[in-house]
């Protein structure tokens, strides 16, 4: 059995009933999933704030490259664009950590590198993560509640629930 901590987000159309409407897709995969988050934007570009949630789910059927699968099947479904790096979307599923039975999977695959390279300095992933499961761990960098920690003030306080 594969477990898997995704982050979803959107900030175009509906966004929170998008959101929303991705986790449900896990159906009775999910195990536990944050409430949902207003967050600004991250990565330099102008735009609206995004909704963001962080999901745990478990598959038997899934390894990470099926993980990788399901969001890209989510994002498509949202009419996803990819036009500017870090830009608006209609939804956007990153897979943030995928665990094989006890082992975590790593992979630098430039196509999914887990954990993801840069979940550890993103509040709008470790904050609802960490609602989610409060003794989570992103393997190789630590306790979310850490790596939260470490992060700026301000960066963590605009982080709020809905």
């Amino acid at each position: 059995m594969t477990r898997a901590v995704l982050s979803i987000g959107a900030n175009l159309g509906a966004a929170e009933a998008t959101v929303r409407g991705a986790v449900d897709a896990l159906g009775p995969a999910l195990v536990r999933s944050s409430p949902l988050y207003r967050t600004p934007p991250w990565g330099g570009v102008e735009q609206d704030d995004f909704v963001n949630a962080t999901v745990i789910a478990d598959d038997p059927a899934r390894d990470a490259a099926g993980w990788l699968d399901f969001a890209r099947e989510q994002e498509a479904a949202a009419a996803r664009v990819r036009d500017v790096r870090w830009g608006p979307r209609t939804l956007d599923v990153d897979v943030v950590a995928v665990w094989d039975g006890v082992e975590p999977v790593l992979s630098d695959d430039p196509e999914l590198t887990l954990p993801h390279p840069r979940a550890r300095l993103r509040a709008f992933v470790l904050v609802p993560w960490l609602a989610a499961d409060p003794a989570a761990v992103l393997p190789g960098q630590g306790t979310v509640e850490a790596l939260i920690a470490a992060l700026p003030a301000g960066e963590v306080a605009e982080v709020t629930p809905l």
